[in-house]
């Protein structure tokens, strides 16, 4: 009974609430009592506040990073040693980047048996899109549109974290952006606020399960709030301007669903908006989430952001940052060392006010006792089930699963694909072909290098064709590393004779080009969107000799493939899809899985069309070619359209829609129905979408708006009806107030495979 014996000054405090009395039984009551009820949670936040001290609230605010080398003796001088102080008095409420159960319960053990309370630590990680076995990079699953996946996913990223002593994911990222060069867009869902919503729901359900305290869950994060994809020429942690109604109805929805879906943590972004770091925006956090929205979990700020006010211009120096986002409602300081040094200080000068760290802290320890940190602080720390959890051979069958699913087929001319499997000559060109660490895209910070299945792996497992793999070029000279620029190859073509020959031979020739997996991620923006590097020089080389060529990409990020759409017979977006993605690549290839994937942001036709996206607004001169006059809404040298749409995707069969119907049931309800018809020759699956237009209303409205979407599979020629129902949330929006309304006036329904479909009907409302 070793836990509850190191608990002793915590319970103590909760002896009205339930014996404490170091027994099996007792064990089993208290453990029972501290988890079935809301109430009983608050009433011990409550006690346990009575008992600290100013500076033991203000250090559950305090988050470190792992701080010293846990095989070796603790640390005696300098900052780590300072730490370390910190974190045997109590004044450390989190850890980060510390993984591996024995170091995750070293740290613990600290925590709880050294200082006054005992309080827990709540041990955070980026836990993105996987944990040693990794699922497509999170842009990549927001293809499949498959929601239960998507959720299967996170599922499998928690248990695994969990297994390693986690219990805390700064996941997901729900920001919406329509900007290709920055290099965060692989890291959340598009430039849909209805599909991200729907994708974030997913991902908070898949990462806490249905009960916080079980050892396979791990506490889930909303970030970055807010409008961080928003970023001016999409270049990393720079300038947001955007207007309230982009505010409301854009980048607020996917977070007010992680709230309606239980999630425990919100992260603010590195940003200012409307002139203020979002770090120390009291609107954003105080009023909209906290007091509108009505949050209980707690507000991490993101990597020293807190400090980083000053350079902002917001703050005059780290005591000043400390006060200002303390009041404006972050929590908890993520690697500024300014609450743990300053908070204390300037409580007792009256600049901020007392309640406001008693809120931060109960807030704090309310998450902890959800976890069930309380119950047993080692909960997390099993050796046995590390050993057993990670890597286990189910979790590698979800990351092939979802990896297919999130493949989207952008061209198959001449039915070029599925290859057929036995009698070809099939050239494999592509440095990425080989590669078995880039395709785990970024954030991949517990997966280890090299352990990826190569597409070259994955079609070496098809043994009816003659295989041929030509490097052709290196994309990328020497190590990448996650903190270091990116060596990219702009002049060694020393390889391409080979691989010419190569193709020169080949029925069909496969080529893997794309970027590595760290040119997209944190701090990874570009200015130019073509194939990094020689690659594009490789490929026309290639097509002088054989055109007949199938491109895969592997990229973490819209591409300006216009060349290729006019060139290539075939093209296939293969993004980053994690530990199962050669194997994933090569079932679509060979036609064993029909790709089924949309593109969740658009593809542009030149990198000045950016930001580009299917609900933009119309305009006083709309997009339309208005004859015999130049001034209308263009561009002179290239047309306004994306190359590939959003929710665009092909399949190796087709589907025919038809039928449509849109009754209006209410002033605040529509039902439509559409017939859909597998009219091609291969069982496939189809994601039909819904889009409304509203075409006059008191905020203009854009030209149209994802409202719903069914992922539906087909045989040849089976048909099916499928409904939906829009209700107020899909008819109505925020005006620039905040508030939600709906008005009548004409509507126009659509529904088709991607946000171009022209199959419509109208109502009034």
């Amino acid at each position: 009974m070793k836990t509850i014996k190191l608990l002793v000054p915590i319970m103590c405090c909760f002896i009205a609430l339930s014996s404490c009395q170091n027994s099996k039984a007792n064990k089993s009551k208290t453990k029972s009592l501290s988890l079935t009820s809301v109430e009983h949670i608050e009433q011990k936040v409550d006690a346990l506040l009575k008992q600290m001290t100013l500076e033991e609230k203000i250090g559950q605010m305090n988050q470190y990073s792992g701080f010293w080398d846990l095989t070796g003796p603790a640390p005696n001088s300098g900052n780590a040693a300072k730490k370390y102080e910190h974190l045997r008095k109590g004044y450390v409420g989190s850890m980060l980047n510390l993984r591996g159960v024995k170091n995750v319960r070293k740290i613990q053990k600290i925590a709880v048996e050294e200082t006054r309370l005992g309080i827990p630590l709540i041990i955070g990680f980026d836990v993105i899109h996987g944990y040693e076995t990794l699922s497509p990079i999170p842009l990549a699953e927001s293809a499949s549109w498959d929601l239960e996946a998507i959720k299967k996913s996170a599922e499998v990223a928690a248990e695994e974290a969990a297994a390693a002593g986690i219990n805390w994911t700064f996941a997901p990222m729900v920001d919406i952006s329509r900007d290709a060069r920055w290099g965060r867009v692989m890291e959340g869902a598009g430039e849909d606020p209805y599909l991200a919503s729907k994708i974030a729901i997913a991902r908070v359900k898949g990462f806490q399960g249905s009960d916080l305290s079980q050892n396979n869950t791990i506490a889930a994060c909303a970030k970055h709030f807010a409008a961080y994809g928003f970023a001016e020429s999409g270049r990393e942690y720079n300038t947001v301007d955007v207007g309230t109604s982009t505010l409301n109805n854009i980048v607020f929805p996917p977070f007010q669903a992680t709230i309606e879906a239980g999630v425990r943590t919100f992260m603010n972004a590195f940003n200012e908006l409307n002139g203020i770091p979002a770090t120390g925006n009291t609107y954003l956090q105080r009023t909209i989430l906290k007091d509108k929205w009505q949050f209980d979990g707690f507000v991490v700020s993101d990597w020293g952001s807190i400090e980083e006010m000053v350079a902002h211009g917001h703050a005059k120096d780290g005591k000043h940052a400390a006060q200002i986002a303390a009041n404006a409602g972050s929590d908890m300081d993520m690697e500024s060392y300014l609450y743990v040094n300053e908070l204390a200080g300037l409580v007792k000068e009256g600049k901020v006010k007392e309640a406001y760290i008693d809120d931060a802290a109960r807030r704090i320890l309310r998450v902890k006792f959800e976890l069930g940190l309380f119950d047993d602080p080692y909960k997390y720390c099993d050796e046995q089930r590390e050993k057993e959890v990670i890597g286990q051979h189910a979790f590698h069958e979800a990351s092939l699963d979802i990896a297919k699913k999130s493949i989207v087929l952008l061209k198959n001319e001449n039915q070029l694909l599925p290859l057929k499997k036995q009698g070809q000559k099939i050239a494999l060109i592509g440095a990425l072909a080989s590669d078995k660490t880039s395709s785990l895209g970024s954030w991949r910070i517990a997966a280890k290098d090299n352990t990826a299945v190569s597409v070259l792996e994955g079609m070496q497992a098809y043994t009816g064709n003659q295989l041929t793999y030509a490097k052709g070029a290196d994309v990328s000279l020497g190590q990448t590393k996650f903190v270091d620029e990116l060596n990219i190859n702009t002049t060694d073509r020393s390889e391409f004779p080979q691989a010419i020959a190569v193709a020169k031979t080949a029925d069909v020739v496969v080529m893997v080009l794309g970027e590595v997996g760290y040119q997209s991620g944190e701090a990874r923006s570009r200015t130019d969107l073509g194939l990094p590097g020689v690659q594009q020089d490789l490929l026309e080389a290639i097509y002088k000799v054989n055109k007949n060529i199938v491109l895969v990409l592997n990229n973490g990020r819209p591409l300006v493939l216009n060349w290729h759409q006019e060139h290539l017979p075939a093209i296939v977006e293969a993004w980053q899809l994690g530990t199962q993605s050669g194997n994933a690549i090569a079932q679509v290839l060979y036609g064993d899985y029909n790709p089924s994937g949309k593109l969740p942001m658009s593809f542009p036709r030149a990198v000045g069309q950016v930001p580009i996206y299917y609900n933009y607004k119309n305009t006083g001169r709309p997009l339309i070619p208005i004859p015999n006059t130049v001034f209308w809404s263009h561009y002179q040298d290239v047309e306004n359209t994306p190359l590939y749409p959003f929710g665009y995707g092909l399949s190796y069969t087709t589907f025919e829609y038809s039928a449509l119907q849109a009754k209006v049931v209410s002033d605040k309800e529509v039902n439509v129905s559409v017939t859909l018809k597998n009219t091609g020759k291969f069982a496939g699956k189809e994601v039909v979408q819904l889009y409304i237009k509203d075409h006059y209303a008191s905020v203009t409205r854009p030209v149209r708006e994802l409202k719903g979407f069914e992922l539906v599979s087909l045989k040849p020629n089976e048909s099916k009806n499928i409904t939906f129902t829009l209700s107020e949330k899909e008819l109505g929006f925020y005006n620039n107030e905040g508030e939600f309304i709906v008005e009548p006036g004409d509507f126009s329904i659509f529904v088709g495979g991607d946000s171009n479909t022209t199959l419509q009907s109208k109502i009034t409302l």
